[in-house]
């Protein structure tokens, strides 16, 4: 990894990314991961993840937006289902569970939201809990309570990348940490 004050250099398995920097707070900078539409680091980080998948997985748990191509190509090379938390409640979704949060993204207040079409296929399992980046572990704290509320038992939580400082992420399953650019 290497940092030239504009980007930020990468490396998931043999791929390598230059991540822009974006400047959060006066001073303060974070290298932007996002995975959507690159097929290629998508792919390379689902493998090497499955690798490291909990023995007694059986479900994937996913945040919205992001992390959904990451849990549909993780579901298919570990075999086990994904279960998508939305951010936005659909008039069509019923009997939902929610959990509030603060996203480092946006800076305000969001609710996570499982669907309760969806809640049987956590109650009683264990599930993983999957995400792009974990940067200040507000989105993995909304899942953990929507998990607790589910009653579903937590087996692992696994990112792309962890961010800030990694002692704060040493139960993470990760493929690499992302420093905090401090001017």
């Amino acid at each position: 990894m290497s940092y030239d004050g504009r980007v930020y250099t990468v490396q998931i398995g043999d791929v390598i990314r230059k991540l822009p920097l974006f400047e959060v707070a006066p001073g303060v900078k974070i290298a932007i991961f996002n995975m959507l539409g690159d097929t290629e680091v998508v792919e390379t980080a689902a493998k090497m993840l499955a690798g490291r998948m909990p023995a007694t997985a059986e479900v994937l748990v996913v945040p919205e937006v992001k992390a959904v191509p990451l849990g549909q190509a993780l579901s298919v090379y570990s075999r086990l289902p994904y279960v998508v938390v939305r951010k936005f409640r659909k008039p069509y979704m019923a009997n939902c569970l929610e959990a509030q949060v603060v996203s480092i993204t946006t800076g305000a207040p969001q609710t996570l939201y499982l669907d309760g079409k969806d809640r049987h296929l956590v109650q009683d399992k264990n599930v993983v809990l999957l995400d792009d980046v974990i940067s200040t572990g507000s989105t993995i704290k909304g899942l953990r309570l929507l998990m607790e509320q589910a009653g579903a038992t937590i087996v692992g939580e696994m990112a792309v990348f962890t961010e800030g400082k990694p002692e704060d992420w040493e139960e993470i399953i990760t493929l690499g940490h992302l420093p905090v650019f401090t001017a």
